[in-house]
């Protein structure tokens, strides 16, 4: 598991000197703390946040450390917890054991004590989150719900949906146009605990102004001309599942105003209803729009955004992928080939080179129409630049490497391009291609079977390409 995903704690004591102690203890492990003074106020922290560890006091008013124990491991059943007590007692610690504790330490505590059994945790919630991140990437080939991808930045989408899958907290999906956030939305819904549940999809640009409240929370007969029988809403379709609020960048200020007293009251109010109906849904958004930039312009509110934007998914731009390109082309042809009953096998090395050194605006969705595409199209056994869209048969040179606003897509990060302008032909076809082979072999640390594969060509041909582009572990 990658070491830089931080470890969330909660802390829980009627004692401000302990609550500060434990923190300071964890904040030294390098883990992300939060404190409450109560179970009750530690319960509805667990509304908006998913803690790793819980480190709770076992007597505290109102509601015990066992009681909250309980409570605890039914919301979230991987989170690890420790109980702590001043009054301790093999009847208790066993108690606590058969409850779901990890383990029981007693107060006062030494510094070190606590420390060792933290990084234990630690351990733990490492093991468990990677064991469980590989039994999924193996079981389907890097391929969740129809993401597909082994690059570095998709690993840790599918990492962050491996995390988001059993929780009901608010996910925002960051990304371009293209670049398959629902899937991502659909992966953390059928993936979880609420697989079984509804998952509805909305497309909040595509909703008439004027019905948007309608369909979303539903109506009652007489409400409006042509209501001529009620109508449950979106939400209620969804209650006990996930709804899914594509593009919500788009609604008007007015139905941001509405949605967000759904998500404050947990209830909704059909049109022309004097009654109101529970609704218990996750909310799953997505965004193409800068959300921070909108709310800041007073395009969207600052109160739903900050509502909804409780952990973030971004997903990257194709052209941030590059090294994917041919593991999806794959998947898009194999899988357009068992529609239409064909027999293609692949792509030559020269329409592979021209879909890599493509600037891909349209991302993921582009270029499974693009294959879709050749497929059609093409009588041959494998896909080459004749049976490419006429913009890919274009000089190399030519090909669109900016934007949708015409700023290049070439930066100064590490792994940005040089600039096609500033140099020959032959080098700017080289030069990307001599990066991403690089890319893979050392996502797959040199091993150049799985690179070839990885990269759709012939292990010979990676051996004569990495003798020509001058690449030598």
């Amino acid at each position: 598991m990658n070491n830089d995903i931080r470890i969330q704690m909660l802390v829980v004591d009627d004692q401000e000197s302990i609550r500060k102690l434990c923190v300071a203890i964890g904040t030294s492990l390098g883990f992300d703390c939060v404190q409450a003074e109560s179970a009750e106020a530690a319960l509805a922290k667990l509304e908006t946040t998913s803690p790793d560890i819980v480190l709770s006091d076992l007597r505290m008013p109102n509601m015990s450390g066992l009681d909250f124990l309980d409570r605890v491991r039914t919301l979230l059943p991987r989170t690890e917890l420790v109980i702590m007590t001043g009054h301790g007692s093999i009847e208790s610690a066993v108690q606590a054991m058969k409850l779901g504790a990890y383990d029981y330490i007693t107060k006062p505590f030494r510094v070190e004590e606590l420390k060792l059994v933290l990084q234990r945790m630690e351990e733990k919630v490492r093991l468990v989150v990677e064991n469980q991140f590989l039994r999924e990437r193996v079981s389907s080939e890097m391929e969740l719900n129809g993401i597909v991808g082994s690059s570095t930045r998709i690993q840790d989408v599918l990492r962050m949906v491996a995390r988001l899958k059993d929780t009901r907290t608010p996910v925002l999906i960051t990304g371009e146009s293209g670049t398959g956030k629902e899937l991502v939305a659909r992966a953390i819904h059928y993936r979880g605990s609420l697989a079984q549940r509804p998952f509805v999809a909305v497309d909040c640009g595509s909703l008439v102004p004027t019905l948007i409240e309608s369909e979303l929370f539903g109506y009652e007969k007489g409400a409006f001309t042509g209501a001529t029988k009620s109508k449950v809403g979106l939400f209620q379709a969804a209650n006990g599942g996930t709804i899914f609020l594509d593009e919500i960048g788009e609604l008007p200020l007015e139905m941001q105003a509405k949605l967000l007293r759904v998500l404050q009251e947990k209830e909704v109010r059909p049109v022309g209803s004097n009654q109101k109906a529970k609704v218990d849904v996750r909310i799953i958004a997505a965004t193409n729009r800068d959300l921070e930039a909108a709310y800041r312009e007073g395009s969207f509110r600052k109160d739903l955004y900050f509502r909804l934007n409780v952990v973030t998914v971004h997903l990257p731009a194709l052209r941030e992928r590059r090294s994917d390109i041919p593991m999806l082309v794959h998947a898009f042809l194999k899988r357009a080939c068992t529609r239409m009953g064909k027999a293609i096998s692949g792509l030559t090395e020269e329409a592979m080179e021209r879909l890599l050194t493509y600037a891909w605006p349209g991302n993921i969705r582009e270029l499974e129409n693009v294959i879709e595409r050749a497929v059609i199209l093409s009588r041959r056994a494998n896909l080459g630049v004749e049976d490419l869209p006429d913009l890919f048969r274009a000089n190399p040179v030519d090909l669109p490497r900016t934007n949708g606003g015409g700023a290049s897509l070439v930066d100064s990060s590490a792994d940005a391009e040089p600039s096609l302008a500033s140099i020959g032909l032959k080098d700017s076809l080289k030069t990307p291609e001599r990066d991403l082979i690089l890319k893979v072999l050392e996502e797959v640390r040199w091993n150049r079977s799985k690179a070839a594969k990885r990269l759709g060509i012939h292990r010979s041909t990676l051996y004569h390409k990495m003798r020509q582009l001058g690449i030598d572990e």
